[in-house]
């Protein structure tokens, strides 16, 4: 029982931590003024955000079976 009541604080770490990184790439592409440094923000942001919505998705998916 206490593996379950742990497992969503380790979950909104992660999503936080996300979500703080996504945040950073995208102030950093909008202050970087070398074009290749945005393209590089912009992509490493798509990605992220990618990686967080299959780690919801994944998460609801395992919670729905369980």
């Amino acid at each position: 029982m206490q593996a379950n009541s742990q497992r969503p604080t380790g979950r909104d770490r992660t999503i936080s931590s996300l979500n703080i990184a996504i945040e950073g790439l995208s102030i950093a592409k909008e202050l970087s003024d070398i074009t290749p440094a945005k393209a590089v923000f912009g992509s490493a942001g798509v990605l992220l955000t990618m990686i967080k919505v299959c780690f919801l998705l994944c998460d609801e998916v395992s919670q729905t079976h369980t």
